[in-house]
């Protein structure tokens, strides 16, 4: 998602406003069917729609910029939001609780699903847009067709769940969490070591091909009227995210994740159509069958996510961004489709997505994530190499970290 830094806060001014009062009453719904933390992890959520919005925090067009063109402050900026989240993690998750609750970190297996999930994620990521958190902002947004992405996205990971069976049964190692075999600050010295070689890689083959670094976006408002209407600055929004993925830590008793909803979102939808997905083996597993029988306002992830579209609108409306269009091309219509069957079951496969797996994966201390990574980097490659197809040449014009 490119933005332009003019701002016209004036522009459908009625978008903020809707915003903030969906949010309200979902505040009191939740407050009155679930409980005040539901109410809270809403706002966690919101916060996170506001921070990815305002910074333009994506991954795709972050990746896509380095590989086309080694521009790395998008890929900087994501090693320090993971520097400050194991910081932050590590301590929590060594000790097994935080604020006198019990938390667990999102480890998973290393398998041939990881593998192959990542990757076609990775290729789906350029067709279909964005990844997980950047089709959600970018649907609070006001972005028309990351609303075909969403949909697809929700067909994919449905889909998925009906195969995962046979995925999980392929060869893999058993889950691994760096924090619980090395120890808390031997895990934390070697990720921020290799958060540091990263960023210094980046650093290196941008001066390589361009001289110098890229500048920082810059804004007509600083202070408050900056933080309320935007461009934050990458860090910002690095920061940011680590600091309300702790906040998700200590209200969830885990990290913060989002496509786990996507799939449900499907099964409750398939369900209501007369499909009967509770046979299926994926939806026999406690956690996922009592998620399926339940109200979805009652799933931590569903709320989350419906947070994270309210807080991109209302960020969109203090930035006076908010305009939808219906006009997309043919080709991108495709594109869209392709990218979000292949995000969906992509992310079932490899046991989350780029925030699942990668950022709280990471963030976790699971080897899963750093696997994950390297997986969907070279999907990503691949899926670069497909974009002019659907979008035509790149043009080279400034993008903001957004997808």
């Amino acid at each position: 998602m490119s933005r332009s830094l003019t701002l016209s806060p004036e522009r459908k001014s009625f978008a903020p406003w809707l915003a903030f009062v969906l949010l309200l009453l979902g505040a009191v719904f939740l407050q009155n069917s679930v409980g005040s933390r539901q109410v809270l992890l809403l706002i966690v959520g919101a916060a996170l729609g506001l921070t990815l919005y305002h910074a333009a925090f994506g991954f795709t067009s972050a990746w896509r910029v380095f590989i086309n063109d080694r521009r790395g402050a998008g890929l900087r900026a994501q090693m320090v939001m993971l520097a400050v989240a194991v910081v932050l993690f590590f301590p929590a998750l060594g000790a097994g609780t935080l604020f006198g609750q019990p938390v667990v970190g999102l480890v998973a297996p290393i398998g041939v699903s990881v593998v192959f999930g990542a990757f076609i994620f990775g290729i789906g990521m350029q067709l279909g847009g964005g990844c997980a958190s950047g089709t959600l902002f970018t649907v609070g947004g006001g972005n028309a067709r990351m609303l075909v992405t969403l949909f697809f996205f929700i067909c994919g990971s449905l889909i998925a769940t009906h195969h995962v069976d046979w995925w999980f049964a392929l060869p893999s190692f058993p889950a691994t969490s760096i924090v619980q075999t090395l120890g808390v600050v031997p895990a934390l010295l070697m990720s921020l070591a290799v958060f540091a070689i990263i960023a210094a890689v980046t650093v290196r083959l941008e001066k390589a091909r361009h001289g110098t670094l890229e500048a920082g976006v810059t804004s007509d408002y600083q202070g408050v009227r900056r933080f309320l209407r935007g461009p934050w600055p990458l860090v910002w929004g690095a920061i940011g995210l680590a600091l309300l993925n702790y906040a998700t830590l200590a209200l969830a008793g885990r990290p913060w994740g989002i496509t786990s909803a996507f799939a449900l979102w499907g099964a409750k939808a398939a369900s209501g159509l007369g499909v009967d997905v509770a046979s299926w083996g994926f939806w026999q597993m406690p956690g996922n069958a009592k998620a399926l029988a339940a109200p979805v306002w009652e799933d931590i992830t569903s709320v989350m996510d419906i947070g994270i579209v309210l807080g991109a609108l209302l960020a969109a409306g203090l930035a006076g961004r908010f305009a939808p269009s219906l006009k997309i091309p043919t080709r991108s219509l495709v594109a869209a489709v392709m990218g979000g069957l292949l995000l969906g079951y992509g992310s079932r496969l490899a046991y989350g997505c780029n925030i699942g797996a990668y950022f709280s994966g990471i963030a976790s201390g699971s080897l899963h994530g750093w696997v994950w990574l390297v997986a969907a980097f070279i999907g990503n490659s691949v899926g670069v190499r497909l974009r002019p197809f659907f979008f035509g040449p790149e043009r080279k014009k400034l993008v903001l970290g957004g997808c």
